[in-house]
């Protein structure tokens, strides 16, 4: 047999028995537990809870009792699911933090691979080659040093402009026919479904590296200057990696809230072409609108993550400062103690000469070397915890408790801005929604009509701002100044909006 093959062999062997991905689409009740999970995932921004995944798996367990093939006890369920889920726990497929689970880039592949049996979601040959024809120029010409060739590339990329631009005002704009328009909408949906998956894999990559940074602070062989070497040298490693350099490009991006605008402006116009009904069915055209925002919520993720890792180090420095304090004044106050031990009586003694300065403090209520030991506060009486329960009268609480929990309704408000501008029939600022539905929550009102607009693509001009004042309940009267822009039924009507 051909060595290769073997080699190969022994590496999906590997693969099998470790890859988190192939063990879940390998297992028996692969089809439930990727259904329950993805279903999750999809409507969760911040993780999900081990009790609604725990509830989620055992109510499919229970729906596909009957099938044999899943090897599913019809009477217990519940306890079933525990099992499955902490396996897959176990075996990192998903990660368990402070009660939550969050998805794994072995998870993302897993429906990834599922997703792509799909004939809808796959990308024509000819999409493909050009997409790999035009890279290979543009790789040729980058690696290319002569600049002879770079100069006639240039030229060629302007004469082809001109032409363009010379169509362009003759009135001749062509255009992709449906089944290129189809092809690019595609590619472009594998291209975005990619960054996400490079996201997950810098997330999992800092949440490694926090791992073996805890692994090496509880180890105690590095001291506390190796640990932030580890750290930064760490972080600058994730940075250099293909996904790593993705997701810096993209906090570049974050900076300049134009370009990621004008990124969300082009999706929906793509999604608002016939062909895109055609090359994506209902939920992928809704991840391509969602795209930009959640790229940011991965992106926050690997925020998170990584300042996981900081906060550990900080506290590891922190009890590693005070805890040489504590040997120094430990060292000082054996030092004291030998002193106490000499005859200060005697002038020979006092008159010794010695290296130390006199740091005698001015209390005259002390001997010379008490002022000068090293204090330690004991506290071998540990205070008990009173648990008794306490009764009170709810009249007693202030309204000060009450009205915390008074928030913003934005469903509602959203709802009631629909009405209110379709009654209207035009459109109407800032200034006029606040005179039409005076704001209880002004900041979080204001704050969620300009968002509207920005997600609908209403310009939002950062000129002269609009000035308006509103009475609250103290009839006290406050000055506002916002963004001009203009609400309009039609522009915020076909919007999907996620709370």
């Amino acid at each position: 047999m051909d060595a290769s093959a073997l080699d190969k062999s022994h590496r999906y062997i590997a693969f099998r028995h470790q890859n988190p991905a192939w063990q879940l689409l390998a297992s028996r009740r692969a089809p439930l537990v990727l259904g329950c999970l993805q279903s999750l995932f999809d409507i969760a921004s911040d993780g999900i809870a081990v009790e609604d995944a725990l509830q989620t798996l055992a109510q499919m367990l229970v729906t596909y009792a009957s099938q044999e093939e899943y090897g599913i006890e019809p009477d217990n369920t519940q306890l079933q699911a525990g099992r499955e889920l902490r396996e897959w726990i176990k075996r990192g497929l998903v990660i368990e933090r402070e009660n939550r689970l969050y998805a794994t880039d072995a998870l993302q592949t897993a429906i990834g691979f599922v997703e792509s049996l799909d004939s809808r979601i796959m990308t024509s040959t000819a999409s493909r080659l050009s997409v790999v024809q035009r890279e290979i120029e543009n790789l040729e010409v980058a690696l290319n040093p002569n600049p002879a060739s770079r100069m006639a590339s240039l030229r060629r990329r302007i004469q082809a402009l001109e032409r363009e631009l010379a169509e362009a005002e003759a009135g001749k704009v062509p255009v992709l026919d449906e089944a290129q328009a189809v092809e690019g909408i595609r590619e472009v949906f594998n291209l975005a479904t990619g960054l996400r998956a490079d996201f997950r894999r810098v997330e999992d990559s800092w949440r490694e590296a926090d791992r073996e940074l805890r692994q090496s602070i509880i180890s105690e062989q590095y001291h506390r200057g190796e640990i932030v070497d580890r750290l930064l040298q760490g972080h600058e490693n994730l940075l250099n990696t293909p996904e790593g350099r993705v997701f810096e490009g993209f906090q570049q991006q974050l900076q300049q809230r134009v370009e990621l605008d004008h990124m969300k402006e082009r999706l929906r116009t793509i999604l608002r072409h016939p062909a895109a009904n055609e090359a994506l069915n209902r939920n992928q055209r809704r991840d391509l609108q969602w795209l930009v925002m959640r790229l940011v919520k991965e992106s926050q993720a690997v925020f998170q993550a990584r300042a996981r890792s900081e906060r550990d180090v900080k506290g590891f420095l922190k009890t590693g400062l005070a805890a040489e304090h504590h040997r120094v004044g430990n060292l000082l106050s054996e030092i004291m103690n030998v002193a106490l031990s000499l005859d200060w009586q005697r002038q020979s003694v006092r008159r010794m000469p010695t290296p130390l300065p006199p740091v005698g403090i001015a209390l005259s209520g002390l001997p010379l070397i008490e002022r000068l030991r090293f204090k330690s506060l004991d506290e071998d009486a540990a205070g008990e915890l009173d648990l008794n329960t306490v009764n009170a009268d709810l009249d007693q609480i202030d309204d000060d408790f009450w009205a915390a929990f008074d928030g913003l309704d934005r469903q509602a408000l959203i709802q009631d801005t629909l009405a209110t501008l379709a009654k209207a029939g035009k459109p109407m600022t800032i200034a006029e929604l606040a005179s039409a539905l005076p704001p209880v929550q002004d900041l979080e009102t204001l704050a969620l009509w300009l968002g509207m607009a920005r997600e609908a693509g209403i310009a939002v001009e950062d000129g002269e701002p609009e000035v308006f004042e509103l009475l609250d309940e103290q009839a006290q009267r406050w000055r506002f100044r916002v963004p001009r822009t203009g609400l309009s039924h039609e522009a915020l009507c076909a919007i999907e909006w996620e709370l």
